[in-house]
C-alpha cells in the first residue's frame, strides 16, 4: 500500500473525497464506539467515579489511542480481505484456536446481552414501576425482532441513531456541579496505587473498552459494507481503492472512539461529582447509580441516567448477538450477514435468536447477570489478549493482507495495546484465584 493511505495515530484522517453527509461516512467505527458504552460499561463507569472520584479518569485518556489502533487494525482487515476475524482465523490459523476462541466470546456476549437487558428492565422499573422481568423479556424479544426482520441498511441507520442516546450522559454533567481542579489533575496527571481495588478498577477499564467483541463486530460490518456496495471491492484485489477506504476507517474509528471515552468519561464524572462527593462509593448496577443521583442532581438527572440505560442497551444487545453470530458462521463457513433474508442464512439469525434469548432468560433465573459480569470480565481478559497478538501478526502478513500491511505507527499501539491488556488478563486471572 502506499504512504498516501497508510494512515496511522499520528495523522488526523480526512474524510473520503466523495460527497457524503457525516452520518452516512461515519458506520462501524461509530457504531461500534457507541455500543461500547453499553449498561454493563455504564456501571462500572460509575462505579469507578463512586469509589475513586475523578482519580481514575486518566484512563479513558490513556486508552483512547489504544482502542482506536485495535479497532482500525480489524477494520482494516475486513475490509482488505474480504472476510471476518473468525473467517481469517479459520483460513490461516489451527482450528483449534478458532473454536476456543469463539466459544469464549460467545459465552462471554450471552452473559453481557443478560447484564445489559436486566439493567434496562431495572431502569424502566424505576421510572414507572412494574416487574422488570416483564421488561427485560419484552425487550429481548424486540431486539430479535428488529434484527432479524429489518433491512440491512434501515437497520444500520436505526443504530446510528440510538448513539444519540449517549447524549443524556452529557447532558447530566450540567446538572452537577463539578471540581474541574480535581477533574484536570485526575485526567492529566495519573494517580498509580498497587492497592486492590484500585488495580481492579483499572482492569475493569480496560476490559470494558478494549473487548473482544468489538473487534469481531467492525470488522464483519466492514465486510457488510463491502458487500452493501457494488463498486466496492476488497482492498486486496482492489489497492487503488485503499486511500479513500483506509481514510474513511481511521475518520469512522477516531470519531466512534472519541465519542465512547467522551460518554464514558462524562460518565465518570458525574459519579464523582455527585456520589463520590456524598460519599456513596458502592454503586453495583447502572440503575442503582441513577437511582442514587435523584437525591443529589434531581430527577431530571435520574430520568436522563435511565433513558440513556435504555438507548446505549438497545445498541449494544444487537451488537453483542451480531458479534457471536458473525463469529460463529464464520468459523463454520455458513452464510452470515445481515444483509441476507432470514431464511438464506438461518444458522446466522438463529445464532442472534438464541444468544438473545438465553441473555434475556437469565434474568429469570437466581443467576444475577450483574454479578455473571465479573466472570464476562474474566473470559473477556482471557480472550482479548491472544486474540490481539494472533490480529497483530495476521495484520502484518503480505500474504493475508497484499500491500494493504499495517503501517508503523498502527504496530506501535496495536502491540502497546496488546501488552496492556496482556497485563490486564494477568491480574484479573489472579485476581479470580485469589477470591476463590
Amino acid at each position: 500500500m502506499t504512504d498516501q493511505a497508510d494512515v496511522g495515530l499520528s495523522q488526523v484522517p480526512q474524510p473520503e473525497k466523495k460527497k457524503k453527509g457525516w452520518l452516512s461516512i461515519l458506520g462501524p467505527g461509530l457504531i461500534t464506539g457507541a455500543s461500547d458504552d453499553d449498561p454493563s460499561g455504564i456501571a462500572t463507569y460509575s462505579q469507578i467515579g463512586a469509589q475513586f472520584g475523578y482519580g481514575m479518569s486518566w484512563t479513558l485518556l490513556f486508552s483512547y489511542p489504544l482502542m482506536t489502533a485495535v479497532q482500525i487494525i480489524s477494520a482494516r482487515i475486513g475490509r482488505t480481505t474480504g472476510r471476518g476475524i473468525a473467517g481469517n482465523l479459520r483460513k490461516y490459523y489451527p482450528n483449534w484456536l478458532v473454536y476456543i476462541s469463539v466459544a469464549f466470546l460467545l459465552v462471554a456476549n450471552i452473559i453481557n446481552i443478560g447484564a445489559d437487558i436486566g439493567a434496562m428492565g431495572d431502569g424502566i422499573k424505576l421510572l414507572v414501576g412494574g416487574p422488570e422481568f416483564f421488561y427485560a423479556l419484552g425487550i429481548g424479544a424486540l431486539c430479535i425482532v428488529l434484527q432479524v426482520f429489518t433491512s440491512y441498511k434501515r437497520y444500520v441507520n436505526i443504530l446510528k441513531w440510538l448513539t444519540l442516546a449517549l447524549l443524556a450522559y452529557v447532558a447530566t454533567l450540567f446538572m452537577v456541579k463539578i471540581d474541574w481542579s480535581a477533574l484536570a489533575r485526575g485526567l492529566f496527571i495519573p494517580s498509580l496505587s498497587l492497592d486492590l481495588k484500585y488495580v481492579t478498577g483499572i482492569v475493569a477499564i480496560f476490559g470494558t473498552t478494549i473487548s473482544p467483541y468489538l473487534f469481531f463486530w467492525q470488522a464483519s460490518q466492514e465486510v457488510e459494507d463491502l458487500n452493501a456496495e457494488d463498486e466496492r471491492e476488497r482492498l486486496k484485489d482492489a489497492p487503488e481503492q485503499s486511500k479513500g477506504a483506509l481514510n474513511r476507517i481511521s475518520l469512522d474509528t477516531f470519531a466512534g472512539m472519541g465519542v465512547s471515552n467522551l460518554i464514558a468519561l462524562s460518565i465518570l464524572v458525574t459519579a464523582a461529582a455527585t456520589l463520590n462527593a456524598q460519599g456513596k462509593t458502592d454503586i453495583s448496577s447502572s440503575a442503582e447509580a441513577a437511582a442514587a443521583l435523584k437525591p443529589v442532581a434531581g430527577a431530571g438527572a435520574e430520568i436522563l441516567f435511565v433513558l440513556g440505560i435504555v438507548g446505549t442497551g438497545l445498541l449494544a444487545v444487537p451488537v453483542l448477538a451480531g458479534s457471536a453470530a458473525y463469529a460463529v458462521g464464520e468459523m463454520f463457513r455458513l452464510p452470515t450477514g445481515l444483509d441476507r433474508k432470514p431464511l438464506n442464512a438461518k444458522a446466522f439469525y438463529g445464532v442472534i435468536a438464541v444468544a438473545t434469548a438465553i441473555g434475556a432468560a437469565l434474568n429469570l433465573t437466581p443467576i444475577n447477570p450483574i454479578s455473571a459480569l465479573y466472570w464476562s470480565a474474566v473470559i473477556n481478559g482471557i480472550v482479548a489478549a491472544p486474540i490481539m497478538f494472533v490480529l497483530m501478526l495476521l495484520s502484518a502478513r503480505q500474504d493475508i493482507m497484499g500491500d494493504g500491511v499495517i503501517s508503523a505507527g498502527l504496530k506501535f499501539w496495536g502491540w502497546l495495546a496488546t501488552a496492556v491488556m496482556t497485563a490486564a488478563a494477568v491480574v484479573v486471572v489472579t485476581g479470580a484465584f485469589l477470591q476463590r
